[in-house]
């Protein structure tokens, strides 16, 4: 029998009296005037759509060269619009990486550099929440006029903390507040706001085995599908601010294992995929499944879809020319595991050829954890199928979006990105004057250090640091080739570059590089 959607009861709003007392009139009406001049100067302001998957590979999507997987509206998407052939994650996992993208802040200045929980005590904790201090995008659009909404997976903190999304700068929020919750599609509750919404009756925890017997994909399923009504309520956000600029962030929980994708999907791909391969009984992680090849296909084609769903709301509306569209993925593709038959929770990216070659899966800083794929359409801006090999990352979103929508920058924050409006318009972006840098705290400890066509790389820092090895992207894309011994200069150079970029995290130390750290200016 179909559940229905049960929100629990809200809270009573908190509201200021004295704000509203006859003393306060003046300013109240001057308050309404700067308010109404602030609308004034958005109604020309293009809306931005900032759409991010999770775990999806470089070469996952069709105008990447993935040859299985049917990405019809991201392939459309690239024709319309620009396609980056060297952007980057802020982190190869998902927390951080938001946070890079958030607050304008590489690894080596970010407050989160890795997964880790809050420690609230609840079944699924939200994750170590960024400060009330730290400004985000949405915090920084809203002054110039934007409504703000994200629909998908936070992961910044927990409601009721100051790293819920409400609390940042989002007038709505629907979605996984915490990453635990989202390693199910068929959870018992969503977040809505900073209150729990029951969508099941139960839920399907995400990690399960079944060592024998048959796998049947229903007993994985219920009745209502998150990434269905995470769709929805994105949809009444655009129809709600259709006549306003808006800032609409999207980060969608798809093709991230658990997979549980719906069936329609999974019957468009071939059987012969996984009578070759065999089933997947949840030896490496999240659910079992049947088929679960045509399974991961089915996740990404479902996710493209929604973004075609998202594109045609748009389009309904009028708002397509005057709408900024960014695609993207929070980090590469779900790594492998010791199991030679299956990755975790199932993935065969060799079968798909996920990362297109390049060295590394999620979790890694070689390029195939974190190299994404990046569409970008904003017609009569940017040129319609067009490339660019501009290397650029997530920090580079904040002063970008900003620029496009005319909000001022935070006078007291680190912002480490560049605005890339010129690289949009199919100009050359100048060289970067700073380094781009991940410093990343998971998988023992990681740095890259990027530099023109030069990429470091340094592993195990948590414990005992391997040497630097060094990278010409330019002719080794794949990472093949350690060229550190030839040039050591160059090593010496970006490892000073990069303490001269970097601040020390308390909640996430690498005390062999915090003791060279120089104190922040």
């Amino acid at each position: 029998m179909p559940h229905s959607l049960e929100p629990l009861p809200k809270p009573m709003p908190m509201i200021c009296l004295r704000r509203f007392l006859p003393c306060h009139v003046p300013a109240l009406v001057a308050a309404l005037a700067l308010l109404a001049s602030s609308s004034a100067l958005a109604a020309d302001r293009p809306n931005i759509v900032f759409i991010l998957a999770d775990d999806l590979g470089y070469g996952e999507v069709g105008c990447y060269g993935q040859e299985k997987i049917k990405t019809p509206h991201l392939d459309r998407l690239a024709e319309q619009g620009m396609r980056f052939l060297q952007h980057y994650t802020g982190a190869p996992v998902c927390a951080p990486a938001r946070c890079s993208l958030m607050t304008g802040q590489h690894l080596g200045h970010a407050e989160i550099r890795g997964n880790r929980d809050s420690g609230n005590g609840r079944v699924f904790p939200g994750q170590l929440p960024i400060s009330d201090e730290i400004v985000t995008i949405a915090e920084a659009l809203k002054p110039a006029g934007y409504a703000t909404g994200a629909f998908g997976k936070w992961g910044l903190g927990p409601s009721n903390t100051t790293g819920s999304p409400i609390k940042q700068g989002f007038d709505r929020f629907f979605g996984y507040n915490g990453q635990r919750n989202a390693h199910s599609y068929y959870p018992f509750f969503l977040d809505s706001d900073e209150r729990e919404q029951r969508i099941n009756a139960g839920l399907i925890y995400g990690h399960q085995r079944k060592p024998s017997g048959p796998v049947d994909a229903d007993d994985y399923r219920l009745q209502n599908y998150a990434p269905d009504l995470i769709l929805d309520e994105a949809l009444k956000f655009i129809d709600k601010n259709k006549d306003q600029p808006f800032f609409l962030y999207l980060p969608f929980v798809e093709p991230h294992v658990a997979m549980q994708p719906p069936q329609e999907w999974i019957d468009r791909y071939p059987e012969a995929w996984d009578a070759e391969k065999g089933v997947y009984r949840g030896q490496n992680g999240y659910l079992p499944h049947p088929r679960p090849r045509a399974a991961y296909a089915a996740m990404i084609s479902d996710l493209d879809e929604h973004v075609g769903t998202v594109l045609e709301r748009l389009e309904s509306h009028g708002l397509a020319d005057n709408t900024l569209v960014v695609f993207t993925s929070d980090n590469g593709t779900t790594h492998g595991s010791r199991d030679p038959q299956f990755h975790v929770g199932g993935v065969d990216a060799e079968f798909f050829a996920s990362t297109a070659g390049l060295r590394g899966y999620k979790g890694s800083v070689y390029e195939g954890g974190i190299r994404v794929p990046c569409i970008v359409r904003w017609p009569g801006r940017v040129p319609a199928g067009s490339t660019t090999d501009t290397p650029s990352y997530f920090p580079d979103w904040f002063p970008t979006l900003c620029g496009v929508a005319d909000a001022p920058l935070p006078q007291d924050q680190q912002l480490d990105g560049v605005d890339l409006r010129a690289v949009l318009t199919g100009e050359t972006l100048p060289e970067r004057t700073e380094p781009m840098i991940w410093d990343f705290h998971n998988y023992g400890g990681q740095v890259a250090v990027r530099e023109g066509r030069w990429k470091a790389v340094r592993r195990n820092l948590l414990k005992k640091p391997s040497a630097w090895e060094l990278y010409d992207l330019r002719t080794d894309p794949e990472e093949q080739h350690d060229v550190a011994d030839q040039h050591a200069d160059r090593v010496a150079q970006m490892e000073a570059a990069y303490l001269q970029n970097r601040s020390v995290e308390p909640d996430f130390p690498v005390p062999f590089y915090d003791k060279q750290t120089p104190e922040s200016k």
